[in-house]
């Protein structure tokens, strides 16, 4: 496929949602005020999401899966001279299953919502479906732009849509975990603008490609330090990073089903990204520098998100569903930034191959809690194995052999996606890179070891608890899966499945990639 046309299909992938969120909240043409006004606009939804996946598609089609280290579908032209900023995109193999991955969880959320409208507040979904397209337009745009301020600017476009999504959309304590949400992440993405304003100053551009090839030679070891914090802070905050992450639980377990299915699997990976793209790179010797210390936080966050997921999902432990998920996040993300920590091929592809994998199951996962608390009414674990006892597998068969299905894929499972970033990680540890205490590494990497055990336990309890159990005579059944719920999840399941047996595909377009950031070059 021409360069020109790869140019076009990624400023369509970035433009199109936009331009379909204006078009959401347009009255509806007459044709459409004597039907159902509310499906009319959720059908734009899927219609837009639809037409921006398939695009995403056919730009991996025609991607070089040759050279997947080269910058492809580069466009490159002046937007404000007088401060050197570009508008610059590009996709290489470490953003293009980010921005395929981000295109296929935007359109199975609005297909879901298709069949189950956003009703929490009674609210028009013009709004839901408009927010939903800003939402993925800026996600998109975070993985495609290649200048530090059009980055910053896209990172802080998600921020808006997210806070209204969950604070008009979610249910209880909506607001407080709006407010949360958002403070946090204003508040680290000041400090983070501060180092980028630092090391475009200081490195004479903005440009993320020239900075890495430059790799930090024009900026000084603590020009370096200081940006490498003040980047990595906003990007952990963002991750989430223990102890950054106090504000992911509550948005999630707030938040509508499609909110915490984009919160997890899209929004979270915006920040580890930035570590790959940016600080690897761009600040070598200060990513050097504070490697052990990344990796010591995220090692820390594994097993602390793992101890208390088992305690939630402990029975009287009064633990909600949503939430053991979200601080279950906590810990799988702690594995995609100790891959990251090592400075190693082998665990940045790990992380990278760990961050597509948690999208994908913890999507399915939210997904699947979503469809549990609709028909319960609940999430919250006792009220879901109490005295008339969930039993899924009594009562909706395949709605709880999905939920048994995702949280194996959760827990590591050889033969599914959470293996391969897992392992790859933990192999990246054993063997750091020169420089870093190996000694140290393998702490961290026996802590990282603990904590896939303990996953294995509470997930098998969550499944033990909700899905098995006698179910009693006068309890009714539930509605198993739905078409509209199929649709959606079943896209999810095949790629976990075909990440586990197949990881070579995904692999095979990260690892040149990786190595070359890691050695610096264009």
């Amino acid at each position: 496929m021409s360069h020109t046309v790869l140019q076009i299909l990624l400023a369509a992938i970035v433009v199109v949602p936009l331009v379909g969120a204006v078009a959401a909240l347009l009255p509806a043409p007459p044709g459409l005020k004597g039907r159902s006004p509310e499906q009319a606009v959720l059908r734009h939804g899927v219609t837009v999401t639809g037409a921006v996946l398939a695009l995403s598609v056919a730009l991996a089609a025609g991607f070089d899966h040759g050279h997947p280290a080269r910058m492809q579908a580069t466009t490159d032209i002046g937007w404000i001279p007088a401060l050197g900023i570009r508008i610059h995109l590009g996709v290489d193999g470490v953003s293009l299953p980010l921005l395929v991955l981000t295109a296929l969880l935007t359109f199975l959320c609005a297909l879901y919502s298709y069949g189950s409208p956003p009703r929490e507040r009674g609210t028009d979904p013009k709004a839901f479906v408009a927010l939903i397209l800003v939402l993925e337009s800026g996600t998109l745009a975070s993985f495609a732009v290649l200048d530090l301020v059009l980055f910053f600017l896209a990172f802080e476009m998600v921020l808006v849509p997210m806070y209204f999504l969950v604070a008009r959309w979610g249910g209880d304590g909506r607001e407080r975990a709006a407010w949360r949400f958002i403070l946090y992440t204003v508040l680290g993405s000041v400090v983070m603008l501060l180092g980028l304003l630092l090391v475009g100053i200081k490195g004479g551009t903005f440009d993320m490609v020239a900075l890495a090839t430059d790799n930090g030679s024009k900026l000084s070891h603590t020009t370096q330090l200081v940006a490498a914090l003040a980047i990595g802070v906003g990007l952990a905050v963002k991750a989430p990073m223990w102890p950054l992450h106090s504000w992911l639980p509550d948005a999630h377990t707030a938040a509508p089903t499609t909110g915490s299915v984009l919160l997890a699997g899209v929004l979270l990976k915006m920040g580890t990204y930035g570590f790959v793209r940016i600080i690897l790179p761009v600040t070598p010797d200060g990513a050097h520098t504070l490697a052990p210390y990344l990796a010591a936080f995220a090692a820390v966050g594994i097993v602390y998100g793992s101890l208390v997921c088992l305690s939630l999902a402990r029975s009287g432990a009064k633990g909600d569903l949503k939430r053991l998920i979200a601080y279950s996040s906590v810990g799988h993300m702690g594995f995609v930034l100790l891959g990251i920590a090592t400075l190693t091929p082998t665990g940045v592809n790990g992380a990278l191959f760990a961050n597509i994998a948690h999208g994908l199951i913890t999507g399915l996962l939210f997904f699947l809690v979503g469809a549990i608390k609709d028909r319960y009414g609940t999430s919250d674990l006792d009220a879901l194995s109490g005295a008339t006892g969930a039993a899924l597998y009594g009562r909706a068969p395949r709605l709880g052999g999905l939920l048994a299905f995702g949280a194996v894929a959760s827990l590591g499972l050889p033969g599914l996606a959470g293996f391969w970033g897992e392992m790859l990680a933990m192999f990246g540890s054993f063997r750091p890179a020169d420089g870093l205490s190996r000694p140290a590494y393998l702490t961290f990497m026996a802590l990282a070891g603990l904590g896939t055990l303990l996953t294995a336990a509470y997930m098998l309890v969550v499944v033990r608890r909700v899905c098995m159990g006698e179910k009693a005579q006068e309890t009714p059944a539930l509605a198993d899966v739905r078409t509209y719920e199929f649709a959606a999840w079943t896209p999810l399941v095949a790629l976990t499945v075909l990440a586990g047996l197949w990881p070579a595909a995904l692999l095979g377009l990260t690892d040149p990639a990786v190595q070359q950031l890691l050695r610096g070059g264009n």
